[in-house]
């Protein structure tokens, strides 16, 4: 199913979906087969996307596309492909629609990256908006694109950053997904401001849970995300208990994604890092809180 039809159906539950990443240095394919380990774990909660991360100028494009390709194969899931243009020539693009074609894939997560360091930088797109632009006119793919309730981390302004997303939507996104973040209150401003703009496409919210302190600190930094102060005030009192911050990352985002359900969004999008545990625990929680 592409997109708008996962998001548009009408169903009785929102639509699950998660995010994994090539293992690094992944020699003999033990840590690929294990990741595939753990998302089996999660095929119990019904996802309708896994979406798959790709490197800056296509750094890791073989092992995303071996993912892509067992995802739809053995897991029966839709695969969705991430692509990002910076220091991406128009022809490597091309190539990568191609192999998409290929395998039968129907979504795309359309991003711009991060300018890659000692890599030959290319000019054919300098901003995701373009690279959708390109692809509505060269394939029939679905096409998703990232959303900042706190702001693209180089932009100087919130309003600005949804000027930025308005344009990706309006040359042919039919879904946000968004960066994390901790603080609801976030995303419940973002898809005002949204509104208000006429981005009328699903929303649909990322969710990390935090299962130790060393990732809280990474993300948080690199993504440039609030921490709200008590949260922040809990995790650094138990920094060193590694079991006492999943439970409370679990616990947290459990919380976080209630909230988010009774505002009506459409789906939950779980940035995974390649571990089942802390989602399935957590869609536990909130599928068991709605059912009984």
């Amino acid at each position: 199913m592409n997109l708008k039809e996962i998001y548009t159906t009408k169903k009785q539950e929102p639509v699950m979906s998660y995010e994994v990443f090539p293992p690094k240095d992944d020699i003999d394919g033990t840590k690929l087969e294990k990741l595939f380990d753990e998302l089996k774990k999660l095929l119990v909660f019904n996802p309708s996307l896994i979406s798959v991360t790709y490197g800056a100028g296509g750094s890791n494009q073989n092992e995303s596309v071996e993912i892509i390709k067992r995802i739809k194969q053995e897991l029966n899931v839709s695969p969705m492909p991430h692509f990002t243009c910076v220091s991406t020539s128009t022809e490597n693009i091309k190539n990568y629609l191609k192999t998409l074609k290929a395998l039968d894939v129907k979504n795309i997560l359309a991003l711009r990256g991060d300018m890659p360091e000692n890599q030959k930088i290319y000019n054919d797109f300098k901003y995701a908006s373009e690279l959708v632009e390109y692809l509505k006119k060269e394939s029939s793919l679905s096409i998703a694109v990232a959303g900042y309730p706190e702001g693209h981390k180089e932009c100087e302004s919130i309003e600005k950053d949804i000027q930025y997303l308005k344009q990706k939507v309006d040359n042919g996104a039919d879904v946000i997904f968004t960066q994390l973040f901790f603080n609801n209150s976030h995303f419940i401003s973002f898809v005002e401001k949204c509104e208000k703009q006429n981005i009328t496409v699903p929303i649909i919210p990322g969710i990390l849970p935090v299962t130790n302190y060393k990732t809280l600190e990474k993300m948080s930094t690199l993504c440039k995300v609030e921490v709200p102060a008590k949260m922040a005030q809990v995790l650094e009192k138990h920094k060193d208990d590694k079991d006492y911050i999943k439970q409370y990352g679990i616990e947290y985002a459990s919380l976080q994604c209630r909230e988010l359900l009774e505002t009506g969004v459409k789906g939950l999008h779980f940035y995974t890092l390649n571990k089942a545990y802390a989602t399935s625990e957590i869609l536990k929680n909130i599928l068991y809180t709605r059912t009984n």
